[in-house]
């Protein structure tokens, strides 16, 4: 082996969860991949990345026989900016606002999520009533200036913020989607008088109409923006301590990645960084195996989320709901104006803590044991039963060989936990165990069912790829209960995110609201906007390494007078009454789609515009960096687990997953094991192993 490598280095990627921070490492171009995963230290995110980074360089230097390997860039997802709108752990903030519109965030949109709950609590706003400012000038809604912005003003302005000693500014004034020129000179003048003070403006973030969501955003992302800017420039420092001049990239929700300097001024958009790598994942697993309908399944340590897709590409949104009140309700969260992969919440993750609830019926969740403690089986003080608690005391998981045998589990400990919840119930320790992983699986099956049913499709079509550390081992039965045939598990599912993150492109999206009739549409105003918006992107798109990219314009449109629109993208092209064309014509396919027919005699209107850059998606193969596979096809033991059809413990099979060459076909039950996770067959199926060492699990029940 060469000392130097000359067309070949790495791309790391490093993905920060609730329980465990994983990171994977993948030799350009030929994809050979390494894999780490370690507890993360919530009082210090950045350690655990520099230590998973140097124990991925370590790997792939040993198995190339190379000291120093050339790094070309990490890429990071993270769940600091979620954990810190949660918690409510942000800077002091400060909001400025147009005169008489303070109370926005309190007001909101006069809904309520539940009609039946006399006892509502509603999302507690970022930034309390105190901490608001309002300004004069004024425009309208065409963004006419109605009232001029003083210099008075904007002094009194400063001086409001310095009296409460806001670490960060969010500035959101009426109808500035339209016309930003107030919202900028806000800004300048913050910057000006208060150096060092993070401004934040909603015209930078969320260019679109809907005030409330917009004022929700620009809070959101002053709220973060000290924290998140400040732990990336402390993590690009770490790295360069590791390896100079490696750029550092950022996850973000929208199924992309971009620079950390974007990151830092915009970290809103990170939100859901993590579980977006982790579709992109499964997509590009299904993409290799031909497979066009998706159900990505991911399941971590704190939570599980889910995404359907149909035709290899995830569907996007463009607004979203963090911090809710009521996990699984919508309209109990913060909103946030934000592209983001459409995901849902399904149900607990690993970590998650059962419980006797009011009723005295069991229940799981919401609350996590995280790393710290984290469940009673990690030997850390965790006290509370959870989900891997459960799926220890079912035989599903190997106490000695967790995490490659680096991380023993106590199965007294996870016993003692969950005899004391079946006292509480009067049922036995093994039904209180399979209890919490039944109701688990039940949960996160009827939250996928609904959610598939909502987007029109037969789960019974569709095929299940599984990732997270928790997800091969929830993931036949949540399919079994779905009724779907096949699940598809790829390698290093157990750090799916990371190799979702190697697999995105790098991607930035920018919008701009103008309500109008189609017919009323000024297409030279519209060319200037998405020019100036495209020349914008196209400077972060090259910031973020991107040198091929391909561009869509989208608008979200209705008949005038309805109150949803429906999200339209086509191809980029010199923009003109043409583009109307072509708008109307694929608007009225997805209305009739949706819909099952047309509204005549009504008007198409747009009522914000989209424009998308990215580098082409392509599908990515990964294969281990080190020679795993022994060509062994026998059982490395034999272990009772509980088998739910059975309803009692049986021996099973357990094999080395990566002992087992492509081609061969076992049948379960039986048990996977590998380093990050451990797949659970319980219950008739054909297990197969693809070329790529993926795991095909077909249920019997179903052919």
């Amino acid at each position: 082996m060469n000392k130097h490598l000359t067309d070949e280095n790495l791309r790391i990627a490093v993905d920060i969860g609730g329980t465990f921070t994983d990171g994977v490492a993948t030799l350009a171009p030929e994809g050979r991949i390494w894999v780490s995963k370690s507890p993360t230290t919530p009082d210090d995110p950045g350690r655990a990345v520099s230590e998973v980074i140097l124990d991925l360089l370590s790997h792939a230097s040993e198995a190339l026989g190379i000291e120093t390997l050339p790094v070309r860039e990490v890429v990071h997802g993270t769940t600091l900016i979620t954990n810190t709108l949660i918690e409510r752990k942000g800077s002091h903030t400060a909001l400025v606002t147009t005169e008489g519109m303070r109370d926005m965030l309190d007001i909101g949109r006069e809904w309520r999520y539940d009609i039946y709950d006399l006892e509502i609590q509603l999302p507690r706003p970022l930034v309390p009533s105190d901490a608001r400012l309002e300004i004069g000038g004024r425009l309208d809604a065409r963004g006419a200036v109605l009232e001029e912005l003083t210099e008075e003003s904007l002094d009194a302005m400063v001086a409001g913020i310095k009296a409460l000693g806001a670490e960060s500014v969010a500035i959101s004034l009426l109808h500035s989607y339209v016309n930003p020129e107030h919202e900028q000179r806000a800004r300048a003048h913050i910057e000006k008088k208060l150096p060092g003070t993070a401004v934040s403006i909603s015209s930078d973030l969320a260019r679109e109409i809907n005030e409330y969501e917009r004022t929700s955003t620009a809070v959101a992302n002053a709220y973060v923006q000290p924290i998140v800017a400040a732990y990336l420039e402390q993590l690009d420092a770490r790295l360069s301590d590791i390896r100079d001049n490696v750029p550092l990239r950022v996850m973000v929700s929208s199924g992309g990645f971009s620079s950390a300097e974007s990151g830092a001024r915009s970290p809103i958009l990170l939100l859901e960084s993590g579980p977006a790598a982790g579709v992109l994942s499964a997509l590009n697993t299904a993409r290799q195996h031909g497979v066009d309908q998706v159900l990505a399944f991911d399941m971590g340590g704190t939570t599980a989320k889910a995404c359907v897709s149909a035709g290899g590409t995830p569907p996007v949104a463009h607004s979203f709901e963090c911090a809710r009140v009521e996990r699984f309700k919508r309209g109990s969260g913060l909103p946030i104006l934000i592209p983001s992969i459409e995901l849902i919440e399904i149900g607990a993750g690993g970590g998650s803590i059962a419980h006797r609830n009011r009723l005295g019926l069991l229940n799981i969740g919401p609350e996590s044991s995280g790393s710290v403690p984290g469940p009673a089986c990690y030997g850390k003080g965790g006290a509370d039963p959870t989900v891997t608690d459960a799926d220890l005391l079912l035989g599903y998981l190997n106490a000695d060989r967790f995490l490659g045998g680096t991380m023993k589990l106590d199965k007294d400990a996870a016993t003692g936990a969950t005899d004391r919840l079946a006292d509480d119930l009067g049922v036995t320790t093994i039904e209180t165990a399979w209890g919490i992983c039944n109701i688990v699986n039940e949960n996160m099956a009827s939250a996928a069912r609904i959610h598939i049913a909502e987007n029109g499709f037969d789960p019974r079509d569709f095929t299940m790829v599984a990732t997270g550390g928790a997800g091969p081992v929830h993931a036949v039965d949540v399919a079994r209960k779905l009724r779907i045939p096949r699940v598809l598990v790829p390698i290093a599912a157990g750090a799916g995110s990371c190799l979702g993150m190697l697999a995105a492109p790098a991607r930035i999206d920018r919008s701009w609201s103008k309500p109008q009739l189609v017919a009323d549409v000024d297409w030279s105003e519209v060319a200037d906007q998405l020019g100036a918006l495209q020349d914008d992107a196209r400077q972060e798109l090259e910031a973020a390494g991107a040198s091929e990219v391909t561009w869509t314009i989208g608008a979200e449109m209705r008949y005038v007078g309805q109150g949803a629109e429906l999200p339209v993208v086509i191809p980029f092209h010199e923009v003109g009454p043409s583009t109307g064309d072509a708008l109307i014509a694929e608007f009225e396919k997805q209305y009739k789609l949706l819909y099952g027919r047309l509204v005549p005699d009504a008007s198409p209107q747009i009522i914000t515009w989209r424009l998308v850059g990215q580098e082409p998606s392509q599908a990515h193969h990964f294969e281990w960096g080190d020679d795993r596979t022994e060509g062994k096809v026998t059982p490395d033991e034999r272990r009772e687990i509980y088998l739910p059809l059975r309803g009692d413990f049986e021996s099973v099979g357990v094999y080395d997953r990566y002992s087992l060459p492509p081609g061969t076909v076992l049948n379960g039950p039986l048990i996977l094991e590998e380093r990050e996770s451990t797949i659970v067959v319980g219950v008739e199926a054909d297990v197969t192993i693809l070329p790529d060492l993926t795991v095909s699990i077909a249920i019997k029940e179903f052919e």
